[in-house]
């Protein structure tokens, strides 16, 4: 399950800002459903909301490394547990995207533009989720631990 999720995410991501990049041009916005969303072409040299522009050897080397723990821890994971498995993949599909871009372009393509936040990608958005499914299964282990200590 974790490879297929990790594959489909970094498949997903990488035609998402494919199809952008050759029907629009950089700066570009096109209503999608106006008022709420937007494609906007950018190209993001930073980290989320553009932090630590132009460092793109360290988000790089951050990437692999991220990846290499994954792939190294991932032969640990017991088989039943799929919402991890689920969780890891989406972070890692969506890590090896945005680093593709920056090993391609040096910069992230971003695109999906709701006006009240700044422009992401789909690759943002499963680290995003896939983070989010790993504190719910980290909560939801220690609230097991807790309740075996506890005598419940």
């Amino acid at each position: 399950m974790f490879f297929l999720i990790t594959a489909a995410t970094f498949i997903m991501d990488q035609a998402s800002k494919a199809v952008v990049q050759a029907l629009m041009f950089q700066g570009e916005s096109v209503a999608v459903v106006p008022p709420f969303l937007y494609f906007t072409l950018v190209m993001n040299p930073g980290a989320a909301f553009g932090l630590l522009a132009y460092r793109t050897s360290l988000f790089v080397t951050i990437t692999v490394l991220l990846v290499a723990g994954v792939f190294w821890g991932y032969r640990k994971i017991p088989p039943g547990k799929r919402l991890l498995q689920c969780g890891l993949g989406l972070v890692v599909g969506g890590a090896l995207g945005n680093m593709t871009d920056r090993l391609r372009f040096g910069r992230v393509v971003d695109f999906l533009d709701f006006r009240v936040w700044p422009v992401f990608n789909l690759a943002d958005t499963a680290i995003v989720i896939g983070a989010f499914l790993l504190i719910l299964v980290f909560m939801k282990d220690a609230g097991r631990k807790t309740k075996r200590e506890s005598g419940f």
